[in-house]
């Protein structure tokens, strides 16, 4: 696309950006990143769970989904690599030391995530199944976090900067799909006793994320298409809006969860007939953040 700026690192990640000439009011301090939809599986991962399984930790098509960012004057970032190989939404210190072969030589900040085996590096799929038939060497760790998650971060935080130097304000939407039922440990890996979730979550880290009118406007809208819409249950946000997030100082950012079952088949991991509604959806909303933004910083 002619009117569409793209920078690639193979492998690691894809940036997009409005050309001048492309967005209809010109570009936009609003950047959208999907950091858990990649599907190049690095040739060194090494794991022993089934293939299928282990795709279905992707947010499979989110980065399609929110593709026409640039055509409204926003950018967008997606991450090339699985999430279960290293996850961007990790801080580089939550790791589970009972996956690494030695000692660890930097600092440890283990969170709840990690206990759960899902932290920096994934160490379980379904609650009970491992990922690998192996512990992690020191090495491997240390360069994944050099090769894929501190580059994404550092292309992200310029994103952002880049934006807030310019604009003096920036929003930025966290973008992520997830399961249709919420699991408890035990439920086998497909279906199981689960509680249907909604259809939209917004998570603003209880409002510590963005100002209230932001995450309002993106849940009214997406109600007023007919979905159904609740804040911050059971996501609050993670490591990317909390990261770069800063209300006070006009950087706002939002994370939302979108329901899998709106857009494909969880069990092959696969577009169903309904994506291209939803993906028409998400165009509508990615057009009114933009007017919403466009408003918010004018005159700026």
């Amino acid at each position: 696309d002619p009117l569409v700026r793209r920078r690639e690192v193979p492998g690691v990640l894809v940036r997009l950006d409005p050309a001048p000439e492309g967005a209809a009011s010109g570009p936009l301090p609003l950047v959208f990143d999907s950091p858990h939809s990649g599907t190049t599986y690095p040739a060194d991962f090494g794991y022993a769970a089934p293939f299928d399984i282990l795709r279905s930790a992707e947010d499979a098509f989110v980065d399609e989904l929110f593709a026409t960012a640039p055509g409204h004057g926003a950018s967008l970032l997606a991450a090339l690599f699985p999430r279960s190989y290293i996850d961007p939404n990790r801080h580089e210190a939550d790791i589970d030391v009972s996956l690494i072969d030695g000692e660890w030589p930097g600092p440890l900040a283990p969170t709840r995530r990690s206990r759960r085996g899902m932290g920096l590096i994934r160490r379980i799929l379904r609650h009970d199944l491992p990922v690998y038939d192996r512990r992690l060497t020191v090495a491997e760790v240390m360069a994944r976090i050099e090769q894929y998650h501190r580059p994404y971060h550092a292309e992200l935080k310029d994103m952002l900067d880049s934006a807030h130097g310019r604009w003096g304000c920036v929003w930025h939407v966290n973008c992520h799909s997830m399961r249709s039922l919420g699991r408890k440990p035990g439920d086998p890996p497909f279906g199981g006793e689960g509680k249907p979730r909604a259809d939209f979550v917004l998570g603003d880290l209880d409002g510590q994320a963005c100002a209230a009118d932001f995450r309002e406007m993106v849940r009214e809208t997406l109600v007023g298409f007919g979905y159904r819409v609740v804040l911050n249950k059971p996501f609050k946000g993670a490591e990317l809006i909390t990261r770069y997030s800063d209300p006070c100082r006009g950087r706002h950012s939002l994370q939302i969860e979108i329901n899998r079952r709106l857009y494909m088949d969880e069990h092959k991991v696969e577009k169903t007939a309904d994506f291209d509604r939803l993906k028409a959806d998400i165009d509508r909303l990615i057009a009114a953040i933009a007017a919403f933004v466009r408003d918010r910083s004018a005159g700026r």
